[in-house]
């Protein structure tokens, strides 16, 4: 563009942070966030969902969310399924179990309520780290806060019982997800 002779906005800048997500460039979506500052634009909400997404997509849950907070500083409003999604999914597969668990806290505290994704990251964070019951007690709270747990939630759920050879409990999940009406997959069978 500035070869062009084009100066980049606020959009073109959110439109190359976009990119950089689907491509999974989060080094140059990072990069691109500095660019815009020392133009003098401030990265949108685009921009920064963008930018937690690229993140989470690069496996890096410590840049993920320092974007959320930084997002949260310059008054921008984060959103369910695009900022704190793709910062929970972040701190799943950074085993940051904690964080994630931390993330839905937050999204409480700020009126927002988080949604069945939203819970997967978070009871596949515990699973990882093998904090079954923490797994269980997410899985629990789905249908508390009416929210319908779906085949990934259980299948996460199985998985962290069957870390730590809790295997009855993973056949009462498989119990319950038939008589929650869904069908269980390979990967439900592959935890057993």
């Amino acid at each position: 563009m500035r070869e062009a002779k084009l100066e980049p906005n606020e959009f073109s800048y959110s439109a190359g942070i976009s990119a950089c997500a689907k491509g999974e460039q989060w080094q140059r979506a990072v990069s691109l966030f500095s660019e815009m500052w020392k133009s003098k634009l401030e990265p949108n909400v685009i921009s920064y969902n963008a930018g937690i997404s690229s993140c989470e997509k690069g496996e890096q849950w410590q840049q993920a969310l320092s974007l959320l907070r930084e997002m949260r500083e310059v008054k921008l409003e984060p959103d369910v399924i695009f900022s704190y999604n793709a910062g929970t999914s972040a701190c799943e597969k950074g085993e940051q179990w904690q964080r994630a668990l931390s993330l839905l806290s937050e999204m409480r505290q700020v009126n927002l309520e988080p949604d069945v994704t939203g819970y997967n990251a978070a009871i596949s964070a515990c699973e990882k780290v093998e904090e079954w019951q923490r797994a269980l007690s997410l899985l629990s709270d789905m249908w508390k806060v009416k929210l319908e747990p779906d085949v990934i939630s259980y299948n996460a759920g199985m998985s962290a019982c069957e870390k730590v050879d809790e295997w009855p409990r993973a056949l009462s999940l498989l119990s319950e997800m038939r008589e929650a009406k869904l069908e269980p997959d390979a990967i439900s069978y592959y935890s057993l």
